[in-house]
């Protein structure tokens, strides 16, 4: 006897958010359904990938992932470039270490954004220190630097999200909207940005996720709510969403501890290759749009894993 396939439709969808100059434009959201279940509705956009570039190169990393990206560390814009030209990043991810007055001017900062940018040619993220009131004068000059890119500017949060979503109404980019893995304070986010006038398709969800080990099951769980709650139709809650891979996996001590330090976990270039790709992979199982990585390797199997998937429909 035949078993009836059951088949889930929705009522709402995802926004569609545009990001990028003019000549090289992507799209993100537009969903209808459940992540690559394309007999339940539409899928039009695929998950992008965008490199992390950092202004400097961050302590800490990992031998074998700085091999793998060679001498272009110790120059964003021609690491960008190297990023989009031989590894196909679909996006940049432009990630700012807090510059002391004594190395870097913030001018100087959002002229390297202007940079990358017109050498890069692709969609670009600019990420914040995190520090509230740095990121409050920074953040604007990068905006107005890139006025007319349609970028993608972050991080906003509960408490800091004014200046931010002014910068970006002004200058027409948008924004990354951060909640500390809590889907109320998602949403909260999400109604002040659009209280400050900024369109509901300029916003992305960041829901602060972890890597591989590090809550990651309860930040895919957020993820999945989201979108279940976005296609279920509440507005307040259907933007794309955002993972941050690469800077939370060289976080983890299972991307530091060599081999002589914990011979059980075998050896650390494959080792952080493969924590990269397996954050990611869950990632946008749970429905990212956007996933940012560092390591040239896990870019390349996450890229194969979604052609996959997206040639199935």
């Amino acid at each position: 006897m035949p078993v009836q396939r059951v088949v889930q439709r929705w009522s709402g969808s995802v926004n569609v958010v545009t990001v990028g100059p003019e000549n090289a434009s992507l799209q993100l959201g537009g969903q209808t359904s459940l992540p690559f279940l394309y007999d339940e509705g539409e899928l039009p956009n695929p998950p992008r990938i965008a490199m992390e570039v950092y202004d400097k190169v961050p302590e800490g990393w990992p031998a074998p992932l700085l091999e793998a990206l060679g001498d272009v560390v110790h120059d964003p814009v021609a690491w960008a470039q190297k990023c989009v030209q031989q590894w196909q990043a679909d996006m940049i991810c432009l990630r700012l270490i807090r510059p002391s007055e004594e190395e870097v001017s913030l001018d100087s900062v959002a002229q390297l954004a202007r940079a990358i940018q017109d050498a890069a040619g692709v969609p670009l993220i600019i990420w914040g220190t995190g520090e509230g009131d740095l990121d409050n004068e920074l953040l604007p000059q990068c905006s107005q630097a890139l006025r007319g890119s349609r970028c993608l500017l972050g991080v906003a949060k509960q408490e800091n999200y004014k200046t931010l979503a002014a910068t970006c109404i002004a200058d027409g980019h948008s924004v990354i909207a951060e909640s500390p893995i809590d889907i109320n304070i998602c949403k909260q986010v999400n109604i002040l940005l659009s209280e400050m006038d900024l369109p509901l398709d300029r916003i992305l969800i960041y829901p602060a996720n972890g890597a591989l080990g590090y809550g990651f099951e309860y930040a895919y769980s957020i993820m999945e709510r989201t979108r279940l709650a976005a296609l279920g139709g509440d507005r307040m809650m259907a933007m794309p969403l955002l993972a941050v891979v690469g800077a939370e996996v060289y976080r983890a001590k299972e991307s530091k501890a060599t081999e002589e330090e914990a011979p059980e976990w075998g050896a650390l270039g494959p080792r952080i290759v493969a924590w990269e790709t397996c954050t990611a992979v869950g990632y946008l199982q749970a429905g990212a749009d956007v996933v940012t990585l560092c390591h040239p390797e896990a870019v390349e199997t996450v890229r194969a894993f979604v052609k996959e998937l997206v040639g199935k429909q």
